[in-house]
Parts: C-alpha cells; sequence; structure tokens
C-alpha cells in the first residue's frame, strides 16, 4: 500500500573527507498512512558516472543536493513488515531508489536503483542523447533487526557506469519507535581491516586449501591514462591480474585466476586534487578500481585502494565484491613514477589479491603527458643485488687464486740456488 512520505532536514553538515568537501547531510523518512515512520535514512552521496557528448564520453561527478525529496512513491510496504521503498528525487529528474527487504535476523538494501536523466543540462551539459537511464545494482548495505545501519567511512556502490559513494550513513528500516535505535551495526568498512601485508608478502595459509585453477599466461600490458578539467592525473603502465577465492555451489573452496584483457576493457575515471580515480569495466561484468592518495607533508602519491565488483557463476553466491582503503602500494615522489618490472602481489583481502605486471605508474603531478623521473621498486633492487653479489663474489675467489697462485710461485723460486 502506498503511503505519503516526507522529509526532515537538519540543519546542513559540511563534511570535509579526504582534504575536500563533499554533500551535505540530510534526513530522509517515509511514513505510513497513520504517520508513523518505517524508514529514515541520514547521508550525504556524491554520483559518479560518464556520459557521451559530440567530442567523446566525459565524466562528470555531483552530490546529493540538501534539497532532495522524498517521493510519495516511497512506501512502507504491506502492513509495515514486507518490502518498503526510499525513493528520493532531485534535479531535473534523477532518482535514488533504496528497496529494503528482511528475514528472521536482518534487514537489508537488496536493491539500490539509480535512474537519471541526460537532458539535465546543468549536470549533463552537451550531452548528445536526451535519455532516461536506469542503473541497479544489490548493495552490502544490512544491520541486524532493531537496530541501525551506521557506516561513517565511503561506501561505493557500483551500477554499471554510475559509482554512488554513501559517507557517514545512517539507515534504518522496519523502524520500531519511530526513531534511530540506540544500538547499531556498524558497516565492513568501518571495521579494522585484516593486516595489509606488504606487496610480494604472502598470509599464512589456513585450511581448508583451496584448489588452485590453472595460471593463465602473464596478461597483456597496457598505458592507461586519466585526465580531468587540468589536464592528465594519472598515467599508467601495467598488466593485471586478478586472484579471487571462493566457494563453489558444491562447498569446496577454489582459487582462479583472471586476467584483465585491455582490449575488452572500457576505461574511466576521475581526478580531484586529493584523489585519482581509475575504473576499469570488462565485457565480463566485472568492474575494478584504482584509487590513488597523496600524503601532503611527505609529498608522496600511493595506492591507496582496491574495489573490485564481480560475477562468478559457479560460486555459491555469485556476486563477489571486495574492497580495502587502507593500502599503501605503489609509492612514489610527487611528480616523480613508481616503476617496478618484477611481479608485484598487492593483497587486497583475504580472498582477493591482484598480481601487477611491469608496473610504471604516476599520479597526481604529470607534466606533458610524459613520466618523471622514476623511482624503482625494492624488487627490481633487490634483483639487481642478486647478480652484483654472485659477481662480487666470483670477483673475490678469482682474487684469492691469484693470490694464492703468486705466492706459491714466489715459494717455488726461493727453494732453488744459483750454482
Amino acid at each position: 500500500m502506498a503511503a505519503p512520505g516526507g522529509a526532515r532536514r537538519q540543519p546542513l553538515l559540511l563534511l570535509l573527507l579526504a582534504g575536500f568537501l563533499h554533500s551535505a547531510s540530510a534526513v530522509f523518512t517515509v511514513r505510513d498512512v497513520n504517520g508513523t515512520a518505517c524508514i529514515m535514512a541520514n547521508f550525504s552521496a556524491t554520483f559518479l558516472t560518464n556520459y557521451n557528448t559530440k567530442s567523446g564520453f566525459k565524466n562528470v561527478s555531483f552530490d546529493l543536493p540538501s534539497n532532495a525529496k522524498v517521493l510519495n512513491s516511497s512506501s512502507c510496504g504491506k502492513e509495515n513488515a514486507s518490502d518498503p521503498t526510499l525513493m528520493i528525487a532531485f534535479g531535473g529528474g534523477h532518482t535514488l531508489t533504496l528497496n529494503f527487504t528482511r528475514n528472521a535476523t536482518r534487514y537489508s538494501v537488496q536493491m539500490m536503483s539509480f535512474v537519471y536523466n541526460l537532458a539535465d543540462t546543468q549536470i549533463f551539459p552537451n550531452a548528445s542523447s536526451k535519455e532516461i537511464k536506469t542503473v541497479e545494482s544489490i548493495t552490502d548495505i544490512m544491520a541486524d533487526i532493531n537496530k541501525k545501519y551506521r557506516c561513517v567511512s565511503s561506501n561505493q556502490i557500483h551500477m554499471n557506469n554510475v559509482t554512488v559513494t554513501f559517507r557517514d550513513a545512517t539507515i534504518q528500516a522496519y523502524l520500531s519507535n519511530n526513531s534511530f535505535s540506540k544500538e547499531e551495526t556498524r558497516c565492513e568498512q568501518d571495521e579494522p581491516f585484516p593486516t595489509v601485508l606488504p606487496t610480494s608478502y604472502h598470509p599464512s595459509p589456513s585450511p581448508p586449501h583451496p584448489s588452485p585453477s590453472p595460471i593463465p599466461e602473464s596478461p597483456s600490458v597496457y598505458k592507461y591514462n586519466v585526465s580531468g578539467a587540468n589536464g592528465t592525473c594519472l598515467l599508467a603502465s601495467m598488466g593485471l591480474q586478478l586472484n579471487i577465492t571462493y566457494k563453489k555451489k558444491d562447498g569446496t573452496a577454489v582459487t582462479r585466476v583472471f586476467n584483465i584483457n585491455p582490449n575488452k576493457t572500457h576505461v574511466s575515471g576521475s581526478c580531484t586534487d586529493q584523489l585519482v580515480t581509475l575504473e576499469l569495466q570488462s565485457e565480463s561484468s566485472t568492474f575494478l578500481v584504482f584509487q590513488f592518495g597523496m600524503n601532503a607533508s611527505s609529498s608522496r602519491f600511493f595506492l591507496q585502494e582496491i574495489q573490485l565488483n564481480t560475477t562468478l557463476p559457479d560460486a555459491r553466491d555469485p556476486n563477489f565484491r571486495a574492497a580495502n582503503s587502507s593500502l599503501r602500494a605503489l609509492q612514489a615522489t610527487m611528480g616523480n613514477s613508481y616503476k617496478c618490472n618484477a611481479e608485484e602481489h598487492i593483497w587486497v583481502t583475504e580472498a582477493f589479491s591482484v598480481n601487477v605486471f611491469k608496473v610504471w605508474v604516476q599520479a597526481f603531478q604529470v607534466e606533458g603527458d610524459k613520466f618523471g623521473s622514476v623511482e624503482e621498486c625494492q624488487l627490481d633492487e633487490n634483483n639487481m643485488l642478486i647478480p652484483i653479489a654472485v659477481g662480487g663474489a666470483l670477483a673475490g675467489l678469482v682474487l684469492i687464486v691469484l693470490i694464492a697462485y703468486l705466492i706459491g710461485r714466489k715459494r717455488s723460486h726461493a727453494g732453488y740456488q744459483t750454482i
């Protein structure tokens, strides 16, 4: 039964995150015919997508505005017990919808959809189409019944070519007392991540050992670049290989290795003062994101986050997601580039890692679309030390033999006297 909805908004709170301002937080409420709240949501959100213009694809990022409204088509569901829906409208015909579901112990945003109107010239200037597009995806937003979902960290939901980033989110459905519960279920992003080991290290094995899949050939090395309003912000040349451990439908664990084929991958990204994003979407429904951050005090850039969203047809849970935003890989001084000919192994989670081949990368300060001075990785330096050490040992051995020969020859001459 459809119910009228309304929104109560608190004063704007400007969130300063990662060094730049994001959208203001707002409270959205859905009520039943008796005026009882069944859904409350308080969050800020940023949308990142691309669209086609006469001059090619263009990336655009925009925030959920403070004047966004809850639509009357929002609903508390049948008897306020099943399938409530929050629909938020803003701008020139854009709608964000959160569809909730529950079981005996938990509720979740089972499906999120976003409808955007390319005819909105304020957000999509010079769009070659005036279409209304719809994208959707399952989410990891879930909490225990009678508890609010709480996530201070950024939580990104990928829906085809649209990425929605939620920040400082408090969401609750199936409310029992017209307000947020005092108890909460924290999101995975807020919890401490497993210790991130340095690249080239492997975690301790834990039984049962998953069955490895045949290792494919090394992936093709491809040059990626991301540009923004101020020019190129990322140059990256590398081959990419994914390692995913999961349970098959029969319960057995398996590790599969996938190469990223650049010829079948759509490349996009975005640039800000504090964050550079490279997005790779393949034909096989694999969405891979690399985010580079920077440390202003040390003047260094680094790979700080990897996200993966893919489909595994033979898995017990076909929708595989993994993310880690506390990485410190591929580091170099701002203005310089990071290069590594050796294969690097970057652990993202216990179930997902990335092999990077022949990487050469530079983020933020890119001059003239060319790589800056090279800072070589420790693996390459170690690989150089081995032949140097072997060469030094051989040279030392030759010197010892030569000295021994000369001493022996001198003693031999000393044994003879002239008559």
